[in-house]
């Protein structure tokens, strides 16, 4: 990461679920401390059955008794509400104030601040902050549970700290890309399962078949998986050869069962 996490602050939770919730998606996006102001519920044991493998997490939780003391050792808060204020405010989305606490980190602690599930937070608490934080939804439906109000702005704070640069899990094998004489064997297995099943009856085979390369040409396969693509057109056409093999042993001894019989 570029800069330090900011200190996840929750005012006042009332649902040990959502401090457990909270807990969990700190550690998601790499928040590192969380304080709680004045909680209504604190139980580490029921905190940590929620959120699985947080226990040291959890331990370095700070317990305290207002949002001034919360706050004190903090260079810039940003304070999520989704209350609209008569008064001029500087209000930013989420990803506007993520990019802002990165920038405030290299001075100091920084901190998201969230209020209670019910009101959220007063109007002398929202005034202690340095920026508001309001997440757009839509107007019909704009509540948002405390827990997904912090996830989305942890989510932001991780990627403008450098989270979204983490590279993807890479395949557990690679595989080289498809060469043109493999793919050419894969086309003409396909053309002989595509006649085997009477595909062509009523369809140009020439036009079928470049449209079947069209389309395999911009899958862009690797190796293994033109070998299994291959794999299906040939288990298409062996598969009907058992079944024809079958049907036939079928009606010959229903032939040789009937000559039996009038024998007898």
């Amino acid at each position: 990461m570029s800069t330090p996490p900011p200190i996840l602050i929750l005012v006042n939770p009332q649902d040990i679920v959502n401090i457990a919730s909270a807990v969990r998606i700190a550690r998601n996006f790499g928040l590192e401390r969380m304080r709680l102001v004045d909680p209504g519920a604190f139980d580490p044991y029921r905190i940590e059955g929620i959120a699985h493998n947080t226990a040291e997490f959890v331990e370095r939780i700070e317990i305290l008794s207002t949002l001034e003391e919360a706050i004190g050792d903090c260079v810039f808060t940003a304070v999520l509400t989704a209350r609209q204020r008569t008064a001029k405010r500087r209000t930013l989305r989420p990803r506007e104030a993520a990019e802002l606490l990165r920038e405030q980190a290299a001075n100091g602690p920084v901190a998201i601040v969230a209020g209670r599930e019910d009101r959220g937070l007063t109007n002398a608490e929202l005034d202690l902050g340095h920026a508001l934080v309001t997440i757009p939804t839509d107007p019909g439906h704009s509540s948002l549970n405390l827990a997904q109000a912090v996830a989305i702005m942890a989510y932001e704070s991780w990627t403008a700290r450098g989270g979204a640069t983490l590279p993807l899990k890479p395949p557990r094998k690679a595989a080289a890309p498809a060469t043109a004489a493999q793919l050419e064997e894969l086309f003409a297995d396909w053309q002989r399962a595509l006649w085997a099943v009477d595909f062509f009856k009523t369809r140009r085979s020439d036009s079928v078949m470049r449209s079947l390369r069209e389309i395999l040409h911009r899958a862009g396969l690797d190796g293994r998986e033109a070998s299994l693509v291959r794999a299906m057109g040939i288990e298409v056409v062996r598969y009907l050869a058992r079944a024809g093999a079958l049907a036939a042993r079928e009606r010959d001894e229903g032939t040789s069962g009937v000559a039996r019989a009038e024998e007898q």
